[in-house]
């Protein structure tokens, strides 16, 4: 079967929920030794069609300006070191960027709440605008300690072709990033939110 075909199965299979589910990827890895730094993934990857839902980006910044995001300055970074008010703001937001220059400032006061769930920013590096347009329609890509990555590849509302696509890229992506190619990958499981996992032939 297709990975279209597969999209719609998962589909037929889930029953309807009050809200809209998420697909979820799963990739199984073998042969690859994650010990050396060199084959392990931490990069945000813009999807093609997006992931179906807003997402939320904070700029810790002093001097740079965007839109579409939420901008956080030096002083109040401090403020927010108190576990209730960075919770909530971790619950609000998807991915959290930086002025390279606030970095430490970032690690000093916010690091102890952010780098367990790993979701330490990333430094602004070329355009500002253009980084967060990228985010906004982006997934987490993390292969670190286990042979697996786990990812979102869009939503329920979405058209399964844009879905389909979205696959596509992303294998496509790891295909180029892992040290052997496809011969890295195992197997590659798709599912809704709270639907069981279908295998799909990649």
């Amino acid at each position: 079967m297709s990975i279209l075909e597969k999209i719609k199965e998962v589909k037929s299979k889930s029953k309807k929920r009050n809200f809209v589910q998420k697909f979820d990827l799963i990739i199984n890895l073998k042969n690859i030794d994650l010990k050396k730094s060199e084959n392990q993934i931490d990069e945000f990857f813009p999807l093609p069609k997006g992931i179906g839902k807003e997402v939320s980006i904070v700029l810790f910044s002093d001097s740079l300006d965007a839109k579409n995001c939420k901008i956080i300055n030096s002083k109040e970074i401090e403020g927010l070191a108190n576990k209730k008010k960075i919770k909530k703001l971790i619950k609000e937001t998807d991915f959290f960027i930086a002025e390279p220059k606030l970095m430490p400032v970032v690690g000093k006061f916010l690091g102890k709440f952010l780098a367990p769930r790993g979701m330490m920013p990333k430094p602004v590096i070329g355009n500002t605008q253009k980084m967060i347009d990228d985010l906004k329609k982006s997934v987490r890509i993390v292969l670190k300690k286990q042979p697996i990555i786990h990812t979102i590849v869009g939503s329920e509302s979405m058209k399964d072709e844009d879905v389909e696509e979205n696959i596509r890229s992303l294998l496509a992506f790891l295909e180029k990033k892992l040290p052997r190619g496809k011969q890295n990958i195992k197997n590659v499981y798709l599912k809704l939110t709270m639907g069981h996992p279908v295998k799909l032939e990649v």
